[in-house]
């Protein structure tokens, strides 16, 4: 059920989607997805349609993680070349419908995986492994669209997005950092100092994630769709990649990682790590001589995500119960960082 701040005003954009969509039948039946932790969501299942509607919360200004347009123009653009984005429906930039830009698009149906696989799905380790595979595949298929073919050339900020990614991080974490969290100073240096020279610039998801994918429900080793493009732009594969495994929790790995863990990545048949990477850099052609580097960058990046989202919290600005503990989270990534750093050539 939705907050009552976040129910969708049905009355206000039923009226206007059957203006651009004719043919739409009935009144939706509205669901608030509560998966994402950013935009909103919502399932809009008319009689002889199933769609999704996404718009940026309350109170929120069109920064690049909330512009419904942009979001909505990345997704077209890429459809004709990456098929498993959702096909957009609408695109809505008059305030008088909701206050904000909203866009409307189809339903993949299928199922998400999270922290686990979706109830009633067991898989065994061979099928798990195709799982891990088709995920990858996908992404290597994304690094492979040509960009200025499909009309994304804007995105493309030309050199510079290694620098560009360590310096914004750097700087946000310090804004959000709270008393009880690591500096991160010397990883940052160490960074800093180790930064590689852009790769072939091409498009990035920028939340590759388990969580972001959709499976074929007959065949659920199979990704049929990917959702949330609200960060992506043109970018180094590699640093993706590094942001990915942040997330990548396996099962050997200890208390404080398998307490983060938040994708069935621990399961039998999944790939390690340094094996995702192995599988990568084979099937793409890309090479690297400081994997080490992308991988402290990524762990950086998600200690970054994550105390942004403590620090509302740390200030009374959220109350959600779930991150009364970033805390801890975010010192056993610092810790992490350390460990990588240590081993690293």
């Amino acid at each position: 059920m939705a907050a009552a701040t976040e129910a969708l005003d049905v009355a206000a954009v039923d009226p206007w989607l059957k203006g651009q969509v004719p043919g739409l039948r009935g009144t939706p039946k509205v669901t608030q997805y509560s998966g994402g932790a950013s935009n909103w969501t919502y399932r809009l299942e008319y009689e002889n349609r199933d769609l999704v509607l996404r718009r940026p919360p309350a109170g929120t200004k069109a920064r690049s993680a909330h512009d419904m347009a942009r979001e909505h123009g990345i997704q077209q653009a890429l459809k004709p070349h990456y098929p498993v984005v959702p096909t957009m429906v609408a695109l809505c930039q008059d305030p008088a419908v909701l206050g904000c830009d909203f866009y409307v698009m189809e339903r993949i149906d299928g199922l998400i995986p999270r922290k686990q696989l979706p109830r009633g799905l067991v898989l065994d380790a061979a099928q798990t492994r195709a799982l891990c595979l088709s995920v990858l595949d996908r992404l290597v298929e994304l690094h492979r669209v040509d960009f200025r073919a499909a009309g994304l050339a804007h995105l493309y900020k030309g050199e510079g997005y290694v620098q560009r990614q360590l310096s914004g991080w750097t700087e946000r974490y310090a804004k959000a950092r709270t008393w009880n969290v690591a500096t991160f100073a010397s990883v940052t240096r160490w960074l800093q100092e180790r930064a590689p020279k852009d790769k072939p610039p091409c498009v990035i998801h920028n939340d590759w994630r388990f969580d972001n994918v959709v499976l074929d429900p007959q065949e659920p080793t199979r990704v049929v769709g990917v959702l949330d493009w609200e960060l992506a732009t043109v970018g180094d594969p590699l640093m993706e990649l590094g942001s990915a495994l942040a997330y990548w929790v396996e099962a050997k790995d200890g208390l404080f990682m398998q307490l983060g863990r938040r994708q069935p990545t621990h399961l039998p048949g999944m790939l390690t790590r340094a094996e995702v990477v192995e599988y990568y850099l084979a099937k793409t052609g890309l090479t690297t001589d400081d994997w080490a580097f992308y991988e402290v960058f990524g762990l950086f990046r998600l200690a970054g995500i994550a105390q942004q989202i403590y620090f509302r919290y740390h200030h009374g600005q959220s109350r959600n119960p779930a991150f009364r503990f970033f805390w801890v989270l975010i010192n056993s990534l610092a810790w992490r960082c350390r460990a990588v750093m240590r081993t690293a050539r």
